[in-house]
């Protein structure tokens, strides 16, 4: 049997796996149900390729745990697979907004990021096993803090990288493509102290931090660079405590995206001469770099024209895309490893309401993944 075949007759087995891990509501602050949620994904792997040649879990505390599961193959080396479990959606939403499939489309909290992709890493671990093709041990990963920055598992996914002959991130694709590129991510935190004072009886007395604040906002977007793929957004504002008062306090939270590594240390330095016109307020910028970007190392590049092969042979046309967003994919892209992403599922609506995928998609995606792996063995 050809690997599409075999993946076509096992479309129904997915999408039912593919209920049973939507229906584990795993929110990304409710530990709770990441624990619940988890130990779901491992009896599911376990019902699914038998038990593991080795297991590592590692307690994440208040973030979602990580868990390492090596299959063993016929070949040497190992291909990593990492997938992440948790979801932006609030516990109970699955209630007003269940698993569907309906006119070719699957629909439901977390279906199309990520969770689509985690079930078909599963089966294509399966379909190599079944079909007895030859190929490397399989490290799969799951980890429960990446829609918030994987805090926790950023040092497990970059160990378990360390000796992989690829890391294979199993996020949705853009639209069929692969992401071999992503922007970096900055989170940072403007903070502004001013001077309160009545705002009709002794306005001079008062600096207000909030008028501030809005000086400064124009200078920390002006270190945009669009043309070097550099954005700045901000995106919170708050401060204040009446309208007759001149503000003491005011505070932003900015987004910087980036695609040159450069970036990083220019912004760095216009935001740190950052300052408010009156000398009476205080500004002060602080924030980490979430994310590095993921660039197009040649290590990546020499991946990616190996899983055009691959698709080339199912007859499946396959581009490569750079997105904005950031995945657990740019840690390992910037220690210059080999790392695909997007061989999740098609569809969209990531952390929308109309989030979906085209189940139609699931099968080719499944074998593109076991032609990957059996090639890179």
């Amino acid at each position: 049997m050809s690997i599409t075949d075999w993946t076509r007759e096992a479309l129904p087995a997915m999408l039912d796996d593919l209920r049973t891990v939507v229906e584990l509501e795993t929110h990304s602050s409710d530990k709770a149900m990441l624990t619940t949620g988890l130990g779901g994904v491992r009896a599911l792997t376990a019902e699914r390729l038998g038990p593991p040649d080795a297991v590592a879990v590692h307690d994440g505390g208040e973030f979602g745990d990580v868990l390492e599961l090596t299959y063993r193959g016929t070949s040497s080396g190992t291909v990593l697979m990492a997938s992440h479990y948790d979801t932006v959606w609030p516990t109970g939403t699955l209630a007003e907004w269940p698993f569907t499939v309906s006119g070719g489309k699957a629909t439901g909290p977390g279906v199309f990021d990520m969770k689509t992709g985690l079930v078909q890493s599963i089966w294509a671990v399966r379909g190599l096993r079944e079909l007895g093709l030859p190929h490397p041990s399989v490290r799969l990963l799951f980890n429960g803090d990446e829609e918030i920055g994987s805090p926790f598992s950023r040092p497990y996914i970059e160990e378990a990288s360390a000796d992989a002959l690829a890391t294979l991130v199993f996020e949705a694709s853009g639209g069929g493509a692969l992401k071999t590129a992503r922007k970096g991510v900055g989170l940072f935190d403007v903070t502004v102290t001013g001077i309160e004072a009545h705002a009709g009886l002794d306005p001079e007395a008062g600096a207000s931090a909030i008028h501030a604040l809005a000086e400064v906002i124009t200078q920390i977007t002006g270190a945009a660079a669009p043309e070097r793929g550099t954005t700045v957004n901000v995106g919170l504002v708050s401060g204040g405590t009446g309208r007759n008062v001149a503000a003491g306090h005011a505070t932003a939270g900015i987004d910087v995206r980036v695609s040159e590594p450069s970036e990083m240390a220019r912004v760095e330095e216009a935001f740190a001469a950052v300052k408010a016109l009156d000398p009476r307020v205080t500004v002060t910028v602080s924030g980490v770099w979430n994310r590095p970007p993921m660039t197009q190392n040649p290590a990546s590049q020499r991946l990616f024209k190996e899983a055009q092969a691959v698709a080339a042979g199912f007859g499946m046309p396959l581009e490569e895309i750079s997105v904005g967003g950031a995945s657990d994919a740019n840690f390992v892209s910037a220690l210059g490893r080999p790392v695909l992403d997007g061989l999740g599922a098609v569809g969209g609506g990531a952390h929308a309401r109309h989030e979906h995928v085209v189940v139609g998609h699931i099968p080719e995606r499944t074998a593109l993944t076991m032609g990957l792996v059996t090639a890179l063995g």
